[in-house]
């Protein structure tokens, strides 16, 4: 029987191999579910924490809930009270004096109990804006600063014909709006294309954004006032009096090509040109609008999430584990939360960002640390598409005390970076240049849905010097590329006791900038022995087993390359996920060539039910890509 639970046999067989199971998320971060009332489908939109530990909960149905006990204490359930209703989708909620804020779709509303019955008998609009009525004007927030202003984000409409196409129908979609107590709007920035999560950290406005037209992957943006970050719509209120932006559209249209397309009367979408000869980039463009604001940490798409949520800091002080003052984000399509830390450096935000925790029930939308330091997560698909199988949930995520062998972060140096784990790592194999692996590589700033990811390059690892307690590695990158993401895989890294393998073995780094100051001498580093580091340099072809023409690889020999060209962080075998199971694929009877082509030129038409649509992947070497096609055709039953 060809289609076979391949995964679990997989992991059967690591387990008999190495005699024991290797530590997965769940032993250190397990996830609880919270009841919801009988009947209620909570779909949530926001969430935050009162003063006294109740939670306060928004849903896309336009209640409000109050939540007793949402800690289980006991083991008794909680007690959710309905505070609000008939709220427009309410997509955030927060608590400030005595009062709950939330945006709807087109206003800031303000909730107040005065009677002291536990319902709210005040709904009075802070400030209010404008709907064309398109389905993607969605509105979120608000976050506050320390002086009670509030900063709501509002999505772009997308075009009628042209339905991939960013468009601000009316004013301030497409910005960041600065929204004092007393109801006073400032314009604050634009470049928002699907701002879903905002939030403030140390007092500093930050917002991630999800793939899509301008918009090559998702990313974390620091907002200051008068910030562009990239996507064009907003720009069409940028002549407006009370604008802080200074190009306006006509301008950023006259100077980078829309690419509209027309071809028998219809409008085409336009498509990534492969191997285009010096593609623009964020960076290149704001060499002609220094306006742009470049992104602090880029969310690789389909490996740190495809739809990019909440962004919240951890200021438990060690309640939630080992990382105090790091930024947990959401994802929705995804159905899990990655890690980011960030760092100042020349002035400019940038950092590194991990996996998390994944196989929460439904996609991540919103968070909220309860008063025990354990981590609520609300969650909603109606729509949108998750890889939770659940139309919503309401989980907390608790640690569980034992702390994962982790990079607990990365930080830039003037001559590589430092790593900083968890635990102790074995010192024979920290020193091991082979032990680490890396590429930087960039993405295209255009027209096109999404962007591939260009210029890849592997990093250079000279060498390395692991300290004497074991918990930092430096190492030293001959090619660092400023701007550019550097991924820095750990695969033979362990730690001293246990010997565990990272459980997270990748990290992201956005390169902004380059740190001055001194930088190690060869003399202190662990290099590869010269032999090894000569074959290295001419890339000698590891031999390989003779192979029939026609073999197709067994899982167990595909997983690196689906893994590597990051497919399983969208597809599985047999189950639906953000994309189509590889099973189902193959019941399309594609042609391996067919299947490579796709790989390379997605159609989402040809897969309406599939709400994120899958971005070009001309990265992926035509080998590999040949591979996995007649994998993926191995699985068609009956044949």
């Amino acid at each position: 029987m060809k289609n076979l639970n391949y995964l679990a046999f997989a992991c059967l067989s690591l387990i008999s191999f190495l005699g024991y199971a290797q530590p997965v998320e769940e032993d250190y971060y397990p996830i609880v579910t919270i009841p919801a009332p009988e009947g209620v489908l909570l779909e949530v939109g926001g969430l935050t924490t009162l003063p006294d530990g109740r939670i306060g909960l928004s849903t896309r149905r336009g209640d409000v809930w109050v939540i007793e006990n949402p800690y289980m204490i006991n083991g008794e359930v909680p007690r959710f009270t309905l505070f609000a209703s008939g709220l427009h989708e309410s997509l955030g909620l927060a608590y400030y004096q005595n009062a709950f804020y939330s945006a709807q779709r087109g206003e800031l509303t303000k909730l107040v109990d005065r009677s002291g019955d536990g319902r709210a008998d005040v709904y009075e609009t802070i400030f209010s804006w404008p709907l064309s009525g398109h389905y993607h004007e969605y509105s979120f927030g608000p976050k506050m600063d320390n002086e009670g202003n509030m900063y709501v984000t509002a999505n772009v409409a997308f075009g009628d014909e042209e339905w991939w196409r960013g468009e601000s129908r009316v004013k301030w979609r497409g910005w960041t709006m600065k929204i004092s107590p007393d109801g006073e709007m400032t314009p604050w920035a634009t470049g928002m294309r699907s701002p879903c999560g905002i939030g403030m950290i140390d007092g500093e406005m930050f917002y991630d954004d999800n793939q899509g037209d301008w918009i090559g992957s998702g990313a974390i943006w620091h907002v200051k006032q008068g910030s562009f970050t990239g996507h064009p719509a907003g720009l069409r209120w940028a002549d407006e009096a009370n604008s802080p932006i200074e190009v306006n559209q006509e301008t950023f249209y006259n100077t980078f090509d829309e690419r509209r397309i027309r071809k028998d009367g219809r409008a085409v979408k336009p498509a990534n040109i492969q191997d285009e000869e010096n593609p623009l980039t964020m960076v290149k463009a704001k060499e002609t609008f220094p306006e742009i604001t470049l992104p602090a940490v880029w969310l690789p798409h389909a490996i740190l999430g495809v739809s990019n949520s909440e962004i919240l800091k951890d200021e438990t002080g060690g309640g939630f584990g080992p990382f105090a003052g790091q930024v947990f984000v959401g994802d929705q399509g995804q159905s899990k939360i990655m890690r980011v830390d960030l760092e100042e450096v020349n002035g400019e935000f940038q950092g590194v960002a991990f996996d998390f925790r994944e196989n929460f029930q439904s996609g991540v939308l919103r968070m909220t640390f309860g008063k025990d330091g354990s981590l609520f997560v609300g969650e909603t698909n109606r729509g949108w598409g998750s890889a939770g199988p659940e139309n919503s949930g309401f989980e907390r995520v608790v640690w569980s005390g034992k702390v994962p062998m982790e990079m607990k972060t990365i930080k830039a140096m003037p001559d590589g970076f430092e790593i900083e784990f968890t635990k102790p790592v074995d010192i024979a194999s920290a020193k091991n240049p082979d032990s680490y692996q890396g590429q930087s590589f960039t993405y295209k700033y255009h027209s096109v849905y999404g962007s591939p990811t260009i210029e890849n390059e592997p990093l250079e690892i000279r060498g390395v010097k692991v300290s004497d307690d074991g918990l930092k590695v430096r190492l030293v990158v001959d090619n660092l590329r400023q701007y550019f993401i550097h991924e820095i895989n750990t695969p033979g890294i362990k730690s001293a006791e246990g010997e565990l393998p990272v459980l997270h073995p990748r990290g992201y780094y956005t390169l902004n900038n380059i740190p001055e100051g001194a930088k190690l001498n060869d003399s202190e580093l662990s290099k590869r022995p010269k032999k090894t580091a000569q074959a290295k340099s001419i890339k000698a072809p590891k031999p390989q087993p003779m192979r029939a023409q026609n073999e197709v690889l067994s899982y167990e020999q595909v997983m690196p390359l689906l893994q590597k060209n990051t497919c399983t962080a969208c597809h599985k075998v047999n189950d639906k996920v953000v994309g189509p199971p590889f099973a189902e694929i193959a019941k399309r009877r594609y042609s391996n060539k067919r299947i490579v082509e796709l790989i390379y030129s997605p159609e989402p038409q040809n897969w309406p039910n599939y709400a994120t649509p899958m971005a070009p992947m001309p990265q992926v070497p035509k080998e590999e890509a040949e591979k996995i096609a007649a994998w993926i055709n191995s699985l068609r039953s009956g044949d």
